[in-house]
């Protein structure tokens, strides 16, 4: 095992459906109340002007909802995401789940020595009130890092995982997704990889080729 596991969440230790349908569900009418009510805070504002910028027009709540029915991986759209979920998680209104193999296996790797760290597209402040909240408690004591599109860059860019490998100052790791093309990227920049085939997924029939793939994390 390598001496870091790097693991995505969507479709990897979680039903892309408690992404897509739940959490997707509870933030698009929260976004706009969301952008009215925090406007003074310089997260949400930067957010804003990316949003500006990235849609060409003004009508940021539109664009929000038409990269969320496209599942655009857009990094203002994950912020503000994230911050809506943060909340919903305090407030009880949401709980994450996770695949049944998944929790045991991130308690052996972490009681093994192994450290582990979180790479999704979903921000890291979304990412942290995710393992906090779950149906098996809080999680976040087993993760060491968690990196996103705004600390690492895109997933399916080998850059990334070399920002991630300075970070963690290490070349030992082993990145678990569902995705390929991510899969592809990181073993460029030098990783070790496993895909990661669910069934009833988005890509729980895709080509894996060349990377080893197990059904479920042990």
């Amino acid at each position: 095992m390598s001496k870091w596991v790097v693991l995505d969440i969507e479709g990897t230790l979680s039903a892309t459906d408690q992404v897509l349908v739940v959490l997707y569900d509870y933030a698009r009418p929260r976004l706009g109340p969301w952008i009215e009510q925090h406007g003074d805070d310089p997260v949400v504002a930067d957010a804003v002007r990316q949003i500006k910028e990235l849609s060409g027009h003004d009508d940021v709540v539109k664009a929000l909802h038409d990269w969320m029915d496209a599942d655009q991986k857009v990094t203002p759209l994950k912020t503000l995401q994230g911050l809506i979920w943060q909340q919903g998680y305090a407030q009880g209104d949401l709980v994450a789940e996770f695949f049944p193999d998944v929790v045991p296996a991130l308690r052996k790797w972490h009681d093994d020595g192994v450290k582990l760290a979180i790479f999704s597209s979903g921000s890291v402040a979304g990412q942290i009130a995710f393992f906090q909240h779950t149906t098996d408690g809080d999680l976040t004591p087993l993760l060491e890092h968690h990196f996103d599109t705004v600390n690492a860059g895109p997933k399916r860019e080998a850059a990334s995982y070399h920002k991630i490998a300075e970070t963690l100052q290490s070349d030992d790791i082993t990145f678990y997704s569902d995705v390929p093309a991510e899969l592809h990227a990181a073993q460029e920049a030098g990783w070790k990889t496993v895909g990661v085939a669910r069934a009833g997924e988005p890509y729980g029939n895709a080509d894996f080729t060349p990377h080893p793939t197990v059904w479920e994390l042990s």
